[in-house]
């Protein structure tokens, strides 16, 4: 396909599918035998059912060569019929369109070459009339030795292909990417309005909007200084300079900000560059309007840099070096904003909704809907089912059995039914605090993930199998110490002293005991003790406490955070040597056999034990040294160190870290995002805590700034004058994200530092791309050695192919990484680029997402969007993350996402993996429930827990 020579080397990525070529005989009034009789027009067939012109260039009119899929061309001679004709390309896009589709859009292409007819006769006209312009000026500039009227005639005629290149469609999507107003806020009806006379009357002064008040007042309170070059543009197109305007002004700027139409929008944002009124934009107001996008984004690193993106944006829209730029240049610029953002679209458009299966869209009844969905939630959900049916049925089979063997005792006759409600309580207590201590035996869990048993437990699910647990336990407690203390025992102490003699004599002596006596007994004495530790322990693991998100006065403040949750913890360690002891001076039970708690716990706390010793032993003996410590923006602390020869671990899994200079006792779990085929183990940590500010605090002693082309703000290695902190590790740890391999396709979400687990996945795929290509480099030339070697008598007898390994189940993975701040994106920049210029084929596809920026297509982000695709298209380079992965702005739309996974990978078995906060985790778990009810496409949603 021909077209214009400037405009594909200026937008090599401009690959639009679904493009057709109509050619059209010039106007009668052009000369037949000349070279511009025909004219070369290319169209885009949309996936609104709408077609775009793209451009109009003069054209040979012997031959027109189109390619299509097979390579194979077709001739048109230069006495073909003035009538348009139309040849689709069979691009992929429209090998997948229906034939209802095709025929359809052969329809309408044609109903629009009869319009265009008569445009392309203007335009020929008007080409040709430009033509003889532009070639007059240049003979004229080439006589006077003066290139300015040279270059006003080209950008004359720039603009006319400008003009004829808008279409209808174009400027819709123009205006859905120029909003003044966020689309978060009520921009429609009379709500809107409502809102800002709110906000008038509580901020008007005698009846005035002073213009310090202007962007609290129309809903710009985080972009201040936009908002008041805004009330200085729509000032300025009245003729005035003001500094306070009226309800009706108010309401006179707020109509031309919410106008729905384009011109009007891009009109005013042309007059907050266009300070000086005089119609052009120059260099310098370009950068001033960039310095002020990147200030309401909080993009400090783009002020930085402000001048340079003017240059180029200068470069672009001002190729005849004119020195300004005009609102039709813009208008352009907003125009082809699709094209300019062709270089890193969210998926492969040319399958989007092309190939979406439609089955289960049909409505259904209600019982079948219900059915499905219980089908649907068994499915997802029948390992934790059994799990807790059969951790239950224990339970209840424990209560019921001692119920009624206390029945039949004579202690019955006096405490009733309380007695037995106390016991039964009492044995499931003993069976859950055995039970408690194996979710959170790591080591065994870790080996227990990779046997078969990890089909049938779902052992990611861990710690909140730890927590039902210890809620069970709970209501064990109130169960079997409310009923000793407000039941049975003023039951006792009440009876008559016949029924005591008779029925309880024998298990309290022959003296009937006060209450009192019964409270501080050594069984009501380690009773309560348990309770109160107990409790401490419970209510400081509780949320509230453990992230901090209580605020207690000093010096309770220490009552809060994850040391707190920490060291209260080990009160167990009392409060199960108190059980034991508990166990052991029952009233009712004399034979020690009959005595069980020690049976309950003997095994499961032998085996925590033994996982402590394990754990002590071997961060003892896994010794690591610090190979490089880097602080980067966002307070993380990135450790790399080296690994030691025991130390083998799977792409997802954790493991623990402490610091002596820290604190002697504290272990805490990160995300190993090294990958398993590195010569170092690498951990990414955040400034959480009060331990993790202390870490950072260590080794920021240490540190030094950076020597330029490096990273961080602080850098250290095994070459810095200051000694590193010693470090400890023990691990790796099984989590969710490790079993990866399972699935035909990932989706890897990470929020903030919740990335961590999938960069050392995202590596590990990396470098099974780089050995799979190697291995087939080495059996193609295997292959071409055995051929060359045909005929030989001990070639073929003595060479042995090159074994191969299993390929890797994964065909495809998508990283989606939403932050917050701009310096986040440098924790991974270097991976992110390896990435990308080693995956020659395309497995993995990376998106960051920036929240700190308004979304694509508000006014406030317009230009720093156009800047940096103009950048990519340049230098290869991101201007926000400074990797070659474009970022998008604000927040992902996953149910978008999900929908182009469930189009480009049919009948595929997708992985989700996520870690961050829980709110999206709800999202995309039913998300996954949704789709997994449309299509054939299975998604499997797994979450990280810390």
């Amino acid at each position: 396909m021909r077209g214009s020579a400037s405009h594909q080397r200026r937008w090599a990525s401009d690959t639009v599918p679904g493009r057709a070529v109509v050619s059209s005989a010039s106007s009668p009034g052009t000369e037949s035998n000349s070279a511009e009789e025909y004219v070369e027009v290319t169209i885009d067939l949309q996936d609104d059912d709408t077609i775009v012109l793209r451009s109009v260039e003069p054209a040979p009119p012997h031959v027109f060569s189109i390619e299509d899929g097979a390579g194979a061309g077709s001739e048109t001679p230069s006495s073909a019929s003035p009538s348009p004709s139309i040849k689709r390309s069979s691009s992929n896009k429209l090998r997948h369109f229906s034939q209802e589709l095709k025929a359809e859009a052969v329809a309408k292409a044609k109903q629009f070459s009869q319009e265009l007819k008569a445009e392309l006769r203007r335009f020929s006209w008007s080409h040709g009339q430009a033509s003889r312009v532009l070639s007059a000026s240049t003979s004229s500039s080439a006589q006077n030795g003066n290139g300015f009227d040279s270059a006003l005639a080209a950008r004359a005629l720039r603009k006319q292909r400008a003009q004829l290149d808008r279409t209808r469609s174009g400027a819709q999507k123009a205006l859905r990417g120029l909003r003044f107003i966020s689309n978060s806020s009520k921009t429609n009806g009379v709500d809107a309005w409502n809102e800002v006379q709110s906000n008038f009357n509580k901020l008007a002064k005698g009846g005035f909007l002073y213009r310090a008040d202007f962007a609290q007042c129309i809903g710009m309170r985080d972009s201040k200084e936009f908002a008041l070059e805004l009330f200085d543009a729509l000032s300025r197109r009245r003729r005035l300079k003001v500094d306070k305007i009226s309800r009706e002004e108010l309401y006179e700027y707020w109509s031309q900000i919410t106008d729905q139409s384009f011109d009007s929008r891009l009109q005013i944002f042309f007059d907050m560059v266009d300070k000086n009124e005089d119609g052009r934009i120059a260099e310098e107001e370009v950068k001033e309007i960039i310095m002020l996008s990147a200030s309401a984004n909080k993009l400090s690193r783009l002020k930085e840099q402000a001048e340079e993106y003017a240059a180029l944006i200068m470069e672009e829209l001002d190729p005849e070096g004119l020195g300004y730029i005009e609102l039709w240049q813009l208008e352009t610029l907003l125009l082809q904003k699709d094209t300019y953002l062709n270089y890193s679209q969210a998926l492969s458009y040319t399958s989007q909704a092309l190939s979406q299966n439609l089955q289960g869209l049909r409505k259904k009844n209600r019982i079948k809907r219900m059915s499905t969905e219980f089908v649907y939630y068994l499915q997802e959900n029948w390992r934790r089912l059994w799990v807790l049916s059969l951790w239950i049925l224990i339970m209840i089979g424990l209560f019921t059995w001692k119920f009624f063997q206390y029945k039949h005792k004579d202690a019955f006759h006096v405490m009733g039914y309380c007695l037995l409600t106390a016991k039964g309580a009492a044995e499931t207590l003993k069976f859950n605090m055995a039970l408690i201590l194996l979710p959170v035996c790591r080591n065994t869990i870790t080996w227990l993930r990779s046997t078969r048993l990890g089909f049938f437990v779902p052992f990611d699910d861990n710690i909140n199998f730890h927590k039902t647990i210890a809620a069970a336990i709970v209501v064990g407690v109130i169960l079997h110490v409310g009923n000793h203390l407000a039941c049975d025992f003023p039951r006792l102490i009440s009876s008559s002293e016949n029924d005591y003699h008779r029925y309880l004599s024998s298990s309290f002596g022959k003296h009937k005991p006060t209450y009192w006596d019964l409270v501080k007994g050594a069984e009501g004495i380690t009773g309560i003790l348990m309770v109160i530790f107990m409790a401490i322990a419970f209510i400081l693991a509780t949320r509230w406490f453990r992230r901090n998100l209580i605020k207690l006065p000093k010096p309770f403040d220490r009552l809060t955070g994850f040391n707190a949750f920490w060291y209260s913890h080990h009160l167990f360690v009392i409060v199960y040597i108190l059980l034991i002891v508990h166990g052991i001076l029952l009233f009712l039970v004399h034979k020690w056999y009959l005595k069980t708690t020690w049976m309950y716990l003997a095994v499961p706390v032998l085996a925590y034990a033994g996982e402590r010793t394990l754990r002590f032993f071997r961060s003892g003996f896994s010794t690591v040294r610090l190979l490089k410590v880097a602080i980067y923006p966002g307070n993380v602390l990135t450790l790399q160190m080296s690994r030691p020869p025991q130390f083998r671990y799977k792409s997802g899994q954790y493991m623990f870290v402490q610091c002596p200079a820290v604190s002697p006792f504290e272990w805490h779990p990160f995300s190993i995002t090294s990958a398993p085929g590195d010569d170092y183990l690498s951990v990414h940590i955040r400034q959480l805590g009060d331990w993790t500010q202390e870490l950072k605090r260590v080794f920021s002693e240490a540190c030094e700034p950076p020597v330029a082309g490096k990273s961080g703000l602080l850098r250290a290695d095994e070459t810095t004058k200051k000694s590193l902190p010693k470090l400890l590790i023990d691990g790796p740890y099984g989590a969710p994200a490790q079993d990866y391999r399972n699935y035909d396709v990932l989706l890897l979400v990470g929020l903030g530092i919740g990335a961590t687990p999938f960069i050392s996945i995202l590596k590990d795929l990396l470098n099974n791309i780089v050995k799979q290509e190697e291995q087939a480099d080495s059996v193609s030339d295997f292959s071409r050695r055995s051929d060359n070697s045909v005929g030989s008598n001990d070639s073929n007898t003595n060479r042995v192919s090159p074994k191969r390994k299993k390929a890797l189940k994964t065909t495809n993975a998508y990283f989606y990484w939403v932050t917050r701040e701009q310096g986040s994106f440098d924790w991974f920049k270097g991976v992110m680029n390896e990435v990308a210029e080693l995956d020659q084929r395309g497995v993995i596809e990376m998106h960051n997402y920036l929240t700190s920026v308004y979304e694509e297509g508000d006014a406030r982000s317009a230009l720093i969007t156009m800047v940096q695709a103009l950048n990519h298209a340049k230098n290869g380079v991101d201007i926000v993350s400074g990797t070659r992965v474009r970022t998008h702005f604000a927040r992902p739309n996953w149910k978008k996402v999900l929908s182009k996974l469930s189009s480009k990978h049919c009948n595929a078995r997708i992985g989700v993996f996520y870690c961050g906060a829980p709110v999206l985790a709800k999202e995309l778990s039913k998300l996954c429930y949704e789709f997994n009810q449309k299509g054939s496409t299975k998604f499997e949603f797994h979450k990280e827990h810390f």
